[in-house]
């Protein structure tokens, strides 16, 4: 990330329930949920004492598995010690794809972020319980906001991804 906070993200996309979950633990900060749903709507909380909210609606809901249909395909990348496919889709990602597993290796974003994924798990899910958000999300209205979500993909409709 271009700041230089650390952050460990645990990402579980969930496409039968329409939902992509990110378990975001900024270094020394606390766990933040992000939920995002098919109908465009994500919530970030925290689960800590004075837990805090914020519903945000991007008008557009979670990845579809094809996602880089249309993308363009830049060629074979080596990047930390793997041989990839990369494939870069309108100016907003670059996806790095282990040529020999086809497993997703490295996202690079648009704003610089690059995510490294550490562990590639298809077919595991999160149980719906540890995702509901909180009671006090419903309290509040939904802002809009035109930051384009993050992009991924996968031969599976359910996988889990830490970075």
């Amino acid at each position: 990330m271009p700041s230089g906070h650390l952050q460990f993200n645990d990402l579980w996309y969930d496409w039968p329930k329409g939902r992509n979950v990110n378990l975001i633990q900024k270094q020394l900060g606390k766990l933040l949920y992000d939920v995002e749903w098919n109908n465009g709507t994500s919530f970030y909380y925290t689960l800590a004492d004075n837990g805090e909210c914020q519903i945000m609606d991007f008008g557009v809901g979670i990845p579809r598995m094809d996602f880089l249909d249309g993308a363009e395909y830049l060629g074979v990348q080596e990047t930390h010690g793997f041989l990839c496919n990369v494939w870069e889709k309108v100016d907003f990602i670059w996806y790095y794809e282990d040529i020999a597993t086809q497993r997703p290796v490295r996202w690079d974003f648009y704003d610089g972020i690059s995510t490294q994924v550490m562990t590639y798990e298809v077919g595991a899910v999160l149980e719906d319980s540890q995702v509901q958000a909180p009671a006090y999300c419903f309290n509040q209205t939904t802002n809009q906001d035109q930051q384009p979500k993050k992009p991924w993909t996968t031969n599976s409709s359910k996988r889990r991804e830490t970075f």
